[in-house]
C-alpha cells in the first residue's frame, strides 16, 4: 500500500462518488476506477458498496480508512515537524474559513503573517458552513476559525474574541429613532418587543447565527416573519440595505463590509448576544512555528 492508494480512497469515500474524487486528485476516472479495483483485489474485498454513482464504504472498507487517516495523518506530522526543524522558511498552512469570514479576517492579518513568513504557501479553503465537519474529514487541513457552537470531542480549540452579534435596520426606518444608549450595551440598543411583527432575512437554523436567532427569538417569546433565508451574511445584508427586512450579524462582518446604504447596527437581549470565535484542531496536533504565529497574529488581530 501507498500514501497514493491512502489519498485515493480517502478522497472516494469523502465525495461518495468516481468522478469528483477523480477531479479532486487531479487524475481520469478510469484511472481512479483501476487502482480501486487492483486494491480490492490485494485485499480480498469490497471497500465500498456501489449503488448506481453512489459509494458507500463496507465494514472493511471503513477499517481500511481507519488506518489511511492514521498513517497519513503521522506522516504530515512527521512533515510539520520537520518544517519547523528547518527553522520554517517554507512550509505550507490549509486554513478553513466560513465564506465571508475569510474576507473580514485574512487581509489584515496576512500583511504582517506574509512579512514574517514570505515562503509560506497559505490555502484558504472557505466554506458555506460546517467548517468543523470538515476540519474532522479532512486531515490536509492545519485549523479551522469558526464560532464556537459544540465542540466535538476530537478538537482543541483557542479563543480568538468574543463577538457580538448585532441586529441590522435599514437606514431611515422608524425604528432606529427608538433604540437607546445604555452602559450595558455598546452599540445603541433595541428592544426586541418592538421588532416582532418585522420582516426577516435569516440564516439557516444549522448555521452559528441562525441558531443563535433560533435560541434569542424562542427565549423572547417571538414567532419572526421570516421573509427571506440565506446562508450569505453578504446577501442578507445588502437585502437589508434595500429594506427586504431585518437580519442578524456578527459584528465583524458588517464593520469590513463596504456597501451602499450600509444598514444600522444595533444590540439586543439584556447585555447584548455574543458568539465566541475560536480556532481549532486535532487533538494531538503538532503545529508549526508558523502556524503558532498565525493564531497569534489573529487574536492581536481581532
Amino acid at each position: 500500500m501507498s500514501f497514493q492508494e491512502f489519498e485515493y480512497i480517502i478522497a472516494i469515500a469523502k465525495h461518495k462518488n468516481l468522478t469528483k474524487a477523480a477531479q479532486e486528485l487531479f487524475v481520469s476516472q478510469p484511472t481512479l476506477t483501476k487502482h480501486l479495483q487492483k486494491l480490492e483485489q490485494q485485499i480480498g474485498g469490497k471497500i465500498f458498496d456501489r449503488n448506481g454513482n453512489s459509494f458507500s464504504p463496507t465494514y472493511l472498507g471503513r477499517k481500511y480508512l481507519e488506518y489511511a487517516n492514521h498513517v497519513l495523518s503521522l506522516e504530515r506530522a512527521w512533515e510539520r515537524e520537520l518544517s519547523d526543524i528547518k527553522d520554517s522558511k517554507t512550509g505550507e498552512l490549509n486554513i478553513a474559513f466560513p465564506l465571508m469570514r475569510s474576507s473580514c479576517i485574512v487581509p489584515k492579518v496576512m500583511d504582517e503573517f506574509c512579512e514574517k513568513y514570505p515562503g509560506v504557501k497559505i490555502n484558504l479553503l472557505e466554506e458555506a458552513h460546517a467548517i468543523q465537519e470538515r476540519l474532522l474529514l479532512d486531515d490536509k487541513i492545519d485549523f479551522a476559525i469558526f464560532n464556537e457552537t459544540v465542540l466535538h470531542q476530537k478538537l482543541e480549540s483557542e479563543t480568538l474574541c468574543d463577538e457580538e452579534i448585532l441586529l441590522l435596520i435599514p437606514q431611515n426606518h422608524p425604528l432606529i429613532y427608538k433604540a437607546k444608549d445604555t452602559e450595558n450595551h455598546r452599540h445603541p440598543w433595541i428592544d426586541l418587543s418592538l421588532i416582532k411583527d418585522e420582516p426577516f432575512i435569516l440564516h439557516f437554523p444549522e448555521q452559528t447565527t441562525g441558531k443563535i436567532t433560533v435560541e434569542l427569538f424562542r427565549k423572547y417569546n417571538i414567532d419572526p416573519n421570516v421573509k427571506i433565508h440565506t446562508r450569505s451574511t453578504e446577501t442578507a445584508v445588502k437585502l437589508c440595505a434595500r429594506g427586504h427586512g431585518l437580519c442578524f450579524v456578527p459584528e465583524s462582518y458588517i464593520k469590513n463590509m463596504e456597501i451602499d446604504n450600509k444598514p444600522m447596527a444595533f444590540s439586543v437581549g439584556e447585555k447584548g448576544i455574543y458568539s465566541r470565535l475560536i480556532i481549532a484542531y486535532k487533538k494531538g496536533t503538532s503545529l508549526t512555528s508558523y502556524a503558532r504565529d498565525f493564531i497569534k497574529i489573529t487574536q492581536s488581530f481581532l
